[in-house]
C-alpha cells in the first residue's frame, strides 16, 4: 500500500483592516440597524459614505458579513453607483452638472476650466486636499445652468469667474 504525498491548499490570510475602531463601529453600528430592511444595502452604502465621507475598501467586509452576501456583491453595487465614493474625498466636495441642460449653457467650458484650474481630472482630488472634484449627471437646477454643487450647496449659473470665487472662499474656509 503506497501512501501519496498530502497535498496542501494554502489558506490565504486576510489583510488587518485599515479602518479605525471607530470607524469599525460606525459601519457595523449602521450595518445593525438597517440590514432587516427590504434592500438594505443600498440605504447601508448611502449612510456609511454619510458617515464616512465614502465607502472604504474595509467597509465591504463588514457590509457584506452583516447581510449575508459576498463581497463581490457589495463591491459590484458600490462600484456600479457613480455617488459612491471609494477613496476619502478632499475637505470640499464640488460636483459639476453634466447634463444636456447644462451642457447648452456652458457646461463644457466650466469642466474644462475647472479641471484646468484645479489641475485634477473627476474624481480627483488636489494636492492640498481642499477639493475633490466630481460629475454629476443632473442636479435638477436646469433653468439655471450650468449648476454646480459645493457641499451640498446648489449653485446657479456658474460661470468660470464664478468658480474660481466659489473655489477661493471654500479653500478659505468661508
Amino acid at each position: 500500500m503506497s501512501t501519496s504525498p498530502k497535498r496542501v491548499i494554502p489558506i490565504k490570510v486576510e489583510r488587518a483592516s485599515t479602518l479605525s475602531p471607530a470607524d469599525q463601529a460606525s459601519v457595523g453600528a449602521i450595518c445593525e440597524r438597517l440590514k432587516t430592511l427590504p434592500g438594505a444595502l443600498l440605504p447601508i452604502l448611502h449612510e456609511v459614505q454619510g458617515a464616512l465621507g465614502y465607502v472604504p475598501d474595509d467597509a465591504i467586509p463588514l457590509i457584506a458579513s452583516a447581510l449575508n452576501v459576498t463581497r463581490a456583491e457589495v463591491h459590484g453595487v458600490v462600484t456600479f453607483y457613480h455617488y459612491f465614493r471609494t477613496h476619502k474625498p478632499g475637505r470640499h466636495v464640488l460636483q459639476l452638472c453634466r447634463a444636456e441642460a447644462c451642457q447648452a449653457v456652458g457646461g463644457a467650458a466650466l469642466e474644462a476650466h475647472a479641471k484646468r484650474s484645479l489641475g485634477i481630472d473627476f474624481h480627483g482630488t488636489t494636492a492640498d486636499g481642499a477639493i475633490t472634484l466630481e460629475p454629476v449627471y443632473c442636479l435638477g437646477n436646469c433653468a439655471l445652468g450650468p449648476a454646480a454643487l459645493l457641499d451640498d450647496q446648489l449653485q446657479g449659473r456658474v460661470t468660470c469667474d464664478r468658480f474660481d470665487a466659489l473655489v477661493a472662499a471654500a479653500r478659505k474656509g468661508v
